[in-house]
């Protein structure tokens, strides 16, 4: 499962990028020579997945939802959760879409007390001699 939430924590930001570029319309355009490369890969990305998909209105009504409420986190998670509904019934699919991302940085710590960090932290990373780090919530 780890895997899927990490291909779609790729995906959703290519195909939120799409949505935010050109709304609704994300589902039938054809590819724009002047979109960039995040709005290109993001349209790519959704259109595999819908082709599929054997019942694509769940994951319209998420887009159309983002597109209606462009920057709204909520729709934005209502988008992921229906792409990881999807990808946790296709694994031949989670494989197709993570061969057409990029690779991500190989995480490389340098220094004596370099840190790497490969994804996402939500906490505190500290290295040094009698560090005293508080974090509030």
């Amino acid at each position: 499962m780890s895997d899927i939430n990490s291909l779609v924590g790729q995906i959703v930001p290519a195909v939120g990028a799409a949505v935010g570029a050109y709304g609704v319309s994300v589902l039938s355009r054809a590819e724009d020579q002047a979109a960039d490369a995040t709005v290109r890969l993001g349209q790519r990305l959704l259109d595999r997945i819908l082709r599929r998909t054997p019942d694509r209105a769940p994951i319209e009504t998420a887009v159309t939802d983002l597109a209606a409420a462009a920057g709204d986190p909520d729709a934005l998670a209502a988008l992921r959760l229906r792409l990881r509904s999807v990808l946790g019934q296709d694994p031949s699919l989670v494989a197709e879409l993570a061969a057409l991302l990029p690779a991500p940085p190989a995480a490389r710590a340098d220094g004596a007390r370099g840190v790497a960090v490969s994804g996402n932290v939500s906490g505190i990373v500290s290295t040094g001699d009698a560090a005293i780090n508080i974090q509030r919530r």
